[in-house]
């Protein structure tokens, strides 16, 4: 186990924080055990708030978030525990991006790691402040292009507004669907 930040980003982001990695949003066994091995242990700390202190700088924020909400996603998936740590990963969000700005101390594809759990939200008021943080990278081609960072914001809001929540996870988190989620769910239910 390791409690160094820079470790953990320095294997989220290989070849620098501007580079955009596939494995982040494809379902992928071997990145999944990487992850695991290498980062596994800190999960349940980061979750506990063992870890918070790493958020008084905008990387160590954007490694927290990482264990807060992407690696959660990835180590445990199909399970409730994927989105254990979600609370907490939007309160280090909302301090990290709206009370000191460490976003804009990111290049554009390392602060979309502190948006995301605004878009993996629940309730309205969180996807509404991920669309509008998303639509800030609208200058950056690569975030604006069909099934960008920004189209990807908008259908996940699109999914709240019409169901309140998110239809794929009711199984891991025990909810039963309605009949429309069943329909979306069974006609695909992606983004």
């Amino acid at each position: 186990m390791t409690d160094d930040p820079d470790r953990l980003l320095a294997f989220w982001f290989p070849d620098g924080f501007d580079a955009f990695r596939q494995a982040w949003f494809e379902r992928s066994d071997a990145f999944d055990a990487a992850c695991r091995e290498g980062f596994g242990a800190l999960v349940v700390p980061a979750r506990e708030g063992a870890l918070d202190a790493w958020a008084e700088t905008p990387r160590g924020a954007l490694a927290l978030l990482l264990l807060l909400d992407q690696f959660p996603r990835n180590l445990y998936r199909g399970s409730a525990e994927a989105f254990a740590s979600d609370a907490h990963g939007r309160a280090v969000a909302r301090r990290a991006v709206l009370d000191r700005r460490f976003d804009l101390a990111l290049p554009a594809t390392a602060r979309i790691f502190l948006y995301l759990p605004f878009e993996h939200g629940e309730a309205m008021a969180d996807q509404d402040l991920s669309v509008a943080l998303f639509e800030g990278l609208r200058d950056i081609p690569a975030h604006a292009a069909p099934n960008g960072t920004i189209d990807y914001a908008w259908r996940h809001r699109a999914v709240i507004q019409r169901f309140g929540r998110f239809p794929h996870r009711n199984t891991a988190l025990g909810r039963e669907s309605t009949p429309a989620e069943a329909a979306w769910l069974a006609a695909g239910g992606g983004f």
